[in-house]
């Protein structure tokens, strides 16, 4: 997890390994440290990627309120399948190396 300020507010950007069903998958979200309809003011997206190939997410940041297994349950974030990820990594499959890029904005 790592915690960013941004227009005088913070965010916490979330990370973690999970199964989908029988499939291993990673997640990334933002949270906002704040109610809810103040984290409705603001926009966010997470891309990865490499190759020549990225996948985008887009949405707004949920509630520190709201718990992260919440917000990994409903799969409110950028889900990357693990065979991409490792892709991504370095193309040989061997180590996770992601680089997620970001930004936040309000509404």
């Amino acid at each position: 997890m790592d915690i960013f300020n941004c227009f005088g507010r913070q965010f916490c950007l979330h990370f973690e390994a999970f199964f989908l069903g029988t499939a291993p998958v990673y997640m990334t979200f933002l949270r906002f440290m704040g109610e809810e309809s103040d984290a409705k003011r603001f926009s966010y997206n997470l891309e990865v990627g490499s190759f020549g190939r990225k996948l985008v997410w887009q949405g707004v940041p949920r509630s520190i309120r709201d718990s992260h297994r919440k917000v990994r349950d409903c799969q409110d974030g950028l889900i990357i399948p693990r065979s991409l990820a490792l892709y991504f990594s370095s193309g040989d499959g061997q180590e996770l190396k992601l680089r997620i890029t970001g930004r936040i904005w309000k509404v």
